[in-house]
């Protein structure tokens, strides 16, 4: 199905890896080709698609979004991959296999379902393997280091409370296909919310195991990362860390942080007083690390359209720190690059309404014109934070990426 829809100019894969829970809707979903495509600088325009067609659109929203939605925000660093701020298109072809069942369901306006079935199976499933590329990091560890001291005294000041810092790795003039390193890199971190993203000539492969935002009816949630720990060698290993991982109490500062922050941010389009947080520190175990995930829904005000839950909680807490504003500002000063796709979102809105959407994280971002290639990893800043201990578990993240390219 992967190979079948690169004919497309535009798509877009999610794969929920069996990874099944009381909010999974689907096993599996594509979207591809465009009828309608609304690349514009508010949500407004996907609100205006959705409402005349009452049909899927599927397509993202970049961090630099954040930019429109608060007058004081800028992204001045040079943007390498090139993804708009916003994007979503009415496909021609979608097609699923709902959780728990087995059945595909393909829904085209383009060429009849059982033509688009019988040109699927026929397509290649063959995938080659990667070619060998070495990352350079656009931050040292040197400055690394310093940078997390700094943002310790801003925290220590009392500027923010907790703060996301990243770190971009790129090569350039570089040759990939992006479905093979999609199959790759889904085969060694199988995730969730995996996603591949094709527009035109930009590309997004994504492992991400954090779901953004998701509506069921009126019904939105929001399952915020925060705690990271490394797999072990083997399930007592695995059982060790993940009770430190609980029991952490700079983990748990870190989580709660953000669980108050997206409290907040949904209780501005939900119904006052239904904002609940149905789990808290849920440890939750992936290919190559384990993390601390809570879980918080409320229900939309009836005055409120679905597109506000996104508008008062974009971006992601998980992704910037507390308070949200302020730590942008700081992000942006920080950083040494732009995150463009990275820290926004994927995923999909559907018939009846409801959607569901990533955090774009643990992903690598193509630009086949620039031949550029790239990742970004980090993690949240508190005042107890160890400049080497997040030296340590930012490199962590980035090593599932970089093993894709090595030599063995």
């Amino acid at each position: 199905m992967l190979n079948w829809s690169e004919r497309f100019s535009i798509l877009l894969l999610l794969d929920s890896n069996s990874y099944a829970d009381r909010y999974s809707k689907y096993e599996y979903l594509l979207a591809a080709g465009a009828e309608e495509i609304a690349t514009a600088t508010d949500l407004a325009c996907v609100k205006k698609m959705h409402d005349t067609h009452h049909d899927w659109l599927f397509g993202h929203i970049a961090y630099d979004y954040k930019n429109k939605l608060e007058r004081n925000l800028v992204s001045l660093h040079a943007d390498n991959i090139g993804f708009e701020d916003l994007v979503f298109f009415r496909p021609q072809v979608v097609c699923y296999i709902s959780t728990g069942s087995t059945d595909l369901v393909i829904e085209s306006i383009a060429d009849h379902p059982d033509e688009i079935f019988a040109s699927i199976i026929a397509s290649d499933d063959v995938f080659n393997k990667n070619p060998a590329i070495t990352f350079t990091a656009r931050t040292t560890k040197e400055k690394y280091l310093d940078t997390v001291e700094r943002l310790r005294t801003h925290i220590k000041d009392g500027d923010c409370y907790e703060i996301n810092y990243c770190n971009e790795y790129y090569a350039e003039n570089i040759k990939v296909a992006p479905p093979d390193i999609f199959m790759a890199l889904n085969k060694v971190s199988r995730a969730p919310f995996a996603a591949y993203y094709k527009l035109n000539n930009k590309h997004l492969v994504c492992a991400s195991p954090e779901r953004y935002l998701q509506k069921n009816g009126r019904t939105v949630t929001s399952q915020p990362i925060k705690g990271t720990a490394a797999r072990g060698i083997n399930e007592a290993e695995d059982e060790v860390a993940k009770t430190s991982l609980l029991k952490s109490i700079k983990e748990r500062a870190e989580n709660v942080m953000i669980t108050d922050l997206v409290r907040n941010d949904l209780a501005r389009s939900c119904i006052t007083g239904s904002v609940t947080v149905e789990e808290l520190f849920g440890i939750y175990t992936f290919p190559q690390v384990h993390q601390m995930i809570t879980t918080i829904s409320g229900r939309i005000d009836e005055a409120r359209h679905f597109t506000d839950a996104i508008k008062f909680s974009f971006p992601m807490g998980s992704m910037t720190g507390a308070p949200k504003i302020k730590v942008m500002q700081l992000i942006e000063h920080y950083e040494d690059a732009r995150r463009g796709l990275f820290s926004g979102t994927v995923g999909y809105i559907s018939p009846d309404g409801d959607f569901d959407f990533n955090v774009v994280i643990r992903s690598l971002f193509y630009n086949e014109a620039r031949q550029y290639l790239s990742f970004f990893a980090g993690g949240a800043i508190t005042y107890d934070s160890d400049p080497n201990a997040e030296w340590e578990e930012m490199r962590l993240k980035g090593m599932a990426m970089e093993k894709l390219f090595s030599v063995e």
